[in-house]
């Protein structure tokens, strides 16, 4: 079971999600990044992105609180099935932190494999 009391679990599972999305955007910037540096080289957030979502349960927006085994705290999953307002939560932190940053990964990088491609057709023509 959590031993640390409630204040302590909250600020557990903010930091499992402020360094969590942290770190998915960080990635996903850098595959950004990568994209404009490789494929269009004539043309830089992540920590305000990441508190942003690991504040709004602080702010009511969704809810932190123990996990299932009791063991550590995240966000309270399941709240969602009874609070619309930690649905809606879930649903914008589901988009814009998990298939949105996915998305932008894929694509940078897919990119990134067709102008090495293509660079490598150029220079094999040469």
């Amino acid at each position: 079971r959590w031993l640390y009391g409630k204040q302590i679990c909250l600020f557990y599972a903010f930091c499992g999600v402020l360094f969590g999305i942290c770190s998915l955007s960080t990635l996903t910037l850098l595959s950004t990044v990568c994209c404009l540096k490789v494929c269009f080289p004539a043309y830089a957030c992540a920590w305000t992105y990441g508190a942003i979502f690991a504040c709004s349960p602080l702010a009511h927006w969704g809810e932190y609180g123990a996990e299932p085994y009791g063991t550590a705290c995240c966000i309270d999953w399941r709240s969602t099935n009874v609070n619309a307002v930690a649905m809606s939560y879930t649903v914008v932190l589901f988009l814009f932190c998990f298939i949105l940053p996915c998305g932008v990964i894929v694509t940078s990088y897919s990119l990134i494999l067709v102008t090495v491609k293509e660079s490598r057709k150029a220079v094999e023509q040469h």
